[in-house]
């Protein structure tokens, strides 16, 4: 993977005299390690275990060309056209109703439709943080927030995880510890269901004490919600914003269960701070696109969302049971990994003490025909390198990412197999 600061160390001519002039901010960008292994994961032979996409071949995709059509047709002059910044009012509705089933009750003015979760969380860092303001995540996190927060030139600073998601008393240890040196956490931000990478669902009894600490400490919470409905017992876990819907803002996405070619995705915040959110989304997308939401729209109202989610969990379920089973059969002694109840990953840890490094056996599992995500691109040790402590391993060197939504139950076993004997 090139770093940016590669990148720009290494360019000449018109390239070099253009990037003089880039701003502070444009260091902190981070390419995305699951786009760079992307061209990897397309050649003959080589068994993707690194994408966490979607598998749509259980969409109705005649149905969905039907509907596409007649909507162009009947409403072209409509969804062809600019919208609301806010987004279709119709589809913010279905969205209201559907985050009862996580015990949410949101009204309809505060929902902010978006092109995608990705856009939320980028607005939410724009209106909420300064150069040098802290985030809190989870270790390990999103690597695409990570690039969010560094672009923004926010420090990440990450708690560990267990078995069962945050620990309550330790985030609030951390923002204690935090405060003590002066600096201020503007937000926390979480996965808690299937969480990306680790595929870990933050237990039950935790979450009202997880908003309960960030509330009192003046620490905003933002949910992040993509794998939600993608339990594999079909029960869906109450949202953080539930519990305080005035200290968390939720952001939810149709790219995991419906299609993320769409591009359709929401947030949830009181209704003046969605209002910026707005004026915000403004400034980038001028609106979200209607002919997307309205195909979205068409997909929940016509019946086929729920339905389509059970048959895509019962799916990803019996991947998931491939990959667990492959890594009892296959992985060194020693190695470690994560029983998900749902979404699309799991998170190996390797053995203590051993030779072997995720990064470095990566180039040696592509020659064996499989791609995977090393542990470290969902870490951030850029604080501990700038207070002059960094880590003697980078975060996450023995750790690796496995996804298995969008692979075949045999591939799977087979890619597992191989990495297994890099490894």
């Amino acid at each position: 993977m090139v770093s940016i600061q590669e990148l720009m160390s290494g360019a000449t001519g018109a390239d070099a005299r253009l990037m003089q002039g880039f701003a502070t901010r444009a260091s902190g960008f981070r390419p995305s390690p699951v786009r760079d292994v992307f061209e990897v994961s397309m050649r003959p032979g080589i068994i993707s275990l690194a994408g966490g996409n979607p598998d749509l071949e259980l969409l109705p995709l005649d149905r969905l060309g039907q509907m596409a059509s007649e909507i162009i047709a009947k409403e072209g002059l409509e969804v062809l056209q600019y919208g609301s910044g806010a987004g279709l009012e119709e589809l913010a509705e279905l969205v209201c109703g559907f985050m009862e089933s996580e015990g949410s009750r949101p009204k309809l003015d505060e929902i902010q439709m978006t092109a995608g979760s990705q856009m939320g969380l980028d607005l939410v860092t724009k209106l909420f943080t300064d150069p040098g303001d802290v985030v809190l995540a989870e270790g390990p996190t999103y690597t695409g927030a990570l690039g969010v927060f560094e672009g923004y030139e926010v420090e990440v600073q990450q708690v560990e995880m267990d078995e069962q998601g945050l620990v309550p008393g330790q985030v609030e240890e951390r923002i204690k510890q935090l405060a003590a040196e002066g600096k201020k956490v503007k937000f926390l931000y979480t996965i808690p269901n299937f969480q990306n990478p680790t595929g870990v669902t933050l237990a039950d009894d935790r979450r009202a004490e997880l908003v309960r600490v960030c509330r009192e400490n003046d620490v905003l919470v933002v949910e992040d919600n993509p794998y939600g409905q993608l339990g594999f017992d079909g029960e869906r876990h109450r949202s953080l914003h539930s519990y305080d819907p005035d200290a968390v803002i939720y952001l939810g996405s149709f790219s995991k269960v419906f299609s993320p070619g769409v591009r359709v995705g929401w947030m949830v915040a009181p209704p003046r701070v969605r209002k910026f959110l707005q004026i915000a989304g403004e400034a980038v997308t001028i609106c979200p696109s209607v002919l997307s939401q309205r195909l979205v729209l068409g997909f929940m109202s016509e019946g086929m969302w729920e339905p389509h989610t059970r048959k895509t969990s019962t799916l990803y379920q019996e991947r998931c049971e491939a990959v667990l089973n492959a890594c009892e059969q296959h992985m060194p002694e020693g190695t470690q990994w994560t029983v998900p109840e749902g979404g699309f990953f799991t998170w190996l840890t390797l053995p203590e003490g051993g030779a072997a490094d995720a990064e470095k056996a990566l180039p040696r599992a592509i020659d064996a025909g499989v791609v995977f995500v090393p542990g470290t691109a969902f870490y951030d040790d850029a604080a501990a390198h700038r207070a002059g402590n960094p880590p003697a391993v980078p975060s996450g060197a023995r750790n690796l990412r496995l996804a298995f939504s969008s692979v075949s139950p045999e591939k799977l076993s087979e890619g597992v197999e191989r990495l297994a004997k890099v490894l």
